[in-house]
């Protein structure tokens, strides 16, 4: 058994290959009852590894699992009476459960270049078939949650051996579109804005 810290459960042994045609399905808070449900019409994008002190991980973990689908393809179908917002002043609005304080999905209400996408966590999903994670972003953030920074060229070399891209913010494609919604809001003119 190794004495490295978790990746994440899902990653800690390798990365189950996502349904490029799955359909989507129901996330589940972790109360033991009236777990609160949130039901997503579409498969994830973008999912990734995000090391950042935001996102919700399981106990333990460096890394969170997340990706993005529409937000008119998100539903909260039960309980949603247990839903708070962990910090109101962040970009991403965190909904979570009051009960296990699991965090269900990240609305952006306000101007943002990913306003209109919700970020969720398909790991809270009984079903398979999601797609699996693309690439690891803000992976130096684990060094700000008390991960010390000598173990780092070994985080990112496991990360590497399953596949995924380390980032210290999120993928080259991502950055593309903030940039490109900061260019246009700025009035920077390009020949492909």
């Amino acid at each position: 058994m190794s004495s490295s810290p978790s990746l994440h459960p899902l990653l800690d042994h390798g990365i189950p290959t996502g349904d490029p045609s799955f359909p989507g399905g129901d996330l589940h808070c972790r109360c033991p009852a009236d777990r609160v449900t949130v039901r997503l019409a579409s498969n994830v994008a973008h999912n990734h590894a995000c090391g950042c002190s935001k996102c919700w991980k399981p106990a333990g973990s460096l890394f969170s699992l997340v990706g993005v689908v529409p937000r008119d393809a998100l539903s909260v179908t039960a309980h949603a009476d247990k839903l708070y917002i962990v910090d109101p002043e962040a970009a991403i609005q965190r909904y979570a459960c009051q009960g296990c304080g699991v965090h269900l999905y990240g609305r952006i209400e306000r101007e943002h270049p990913f306003r209109g996408l919700d970020f969720v966590h398909a790991e809270l999903s009984d079903q398979t078939g999601w797609q699996e994670p693309q690439f690891a972003g803000f992976v130096s953030s684990i060094i700000e949650q008390g991960f010390p920074p000598q173990g780092m060229e070994e985080v990112r070399a496991r990360l590497r051996g399953l596949g995924l891209e380390t980032y210290d913010a999120l993928s080259p494609a991502l950055m593309d579109l903030i940039a490109t919604f900061t260019a246009q809001k700025s009035g920077a003119r390009s020949a492909n804005l």
